[in-house]
């Protein structure tokens, strides 16, 4: 399935309730637009949908087809999130604030993981002591750039190193 990624990335943001399910109705409309559905009727009945929830049901059956094994793993998902977060931080559509709140939900939704903890701490700490904005930039960078080159949690895993997100603390700097 061509252009899988684009529906990959916005399933990610639909599944954390940050995506608009219309880019994956465009994404659908396109497919049919280019001849690339390949008879798949839920593509075809995505191009049509109008409905969130059963556009978010469609799209998760789409990439399920068609994504990898790693797309239905939520911390995979949750990884991708937050660099699409951090895109949006250094394009100043998020703040320190709002991410604080995206990143509470996402921790909780997450279970706790490891790689998300000095994350989500440095940013709720920032919100109140401008101290915490430069370890918390720099965790930020570190653990979006790992996502972002990551082709699935395993080959994250692997890569996070704990004790470079323990550096990114105050006494550090």
């Amino acid at each position: 399935m061509e252009a899988i990624d684009q529906l990959e990335r916005a399933f990610f943001l639909l599944q954390f309730g940050a995506g608009d399910f219309k880019v994956s109705v465009d994404w659908a409309i396109e497919r049919l637009l280019l001849d690339q559905e390949g008879d798949d009727l839920d593509i075809a009945l995505l191009a049509g949908e109008t409905d969130s929830e059963e556009a978010v049901s469609l799209v998760r059956g789409i990439v399920e087809r068609y994504g990898g094994p790693h797309v239905l793993d939520d911390q995979f998902a949750g990884g991708k999130y937050v660099a699409s977060l951090h895109d949006a931080y250094l394009q100043g559509r998020e703040c320190i604030k709002s991410l604080d709140v995206k990143f509470d939900k996402l921790n909780c939704n997450l279970d706790y993981p490891d790689w998300l903890t000095m994350l989500s701490r440095n940013c709720e700490y920032a919100t109140d002591l401008s101290a915490f904005v430069e370890p918390f930039e720099q965790e930020f960078s570190y653990v979006a750039g790992l996502w972002s080159s990551s082709q699935s949690r395993s080959e994250f895993e692997a890569a996070y190193d704990r004790q470079v997100s323990n550096r990114h603390d105050v006494g550090n700097y």
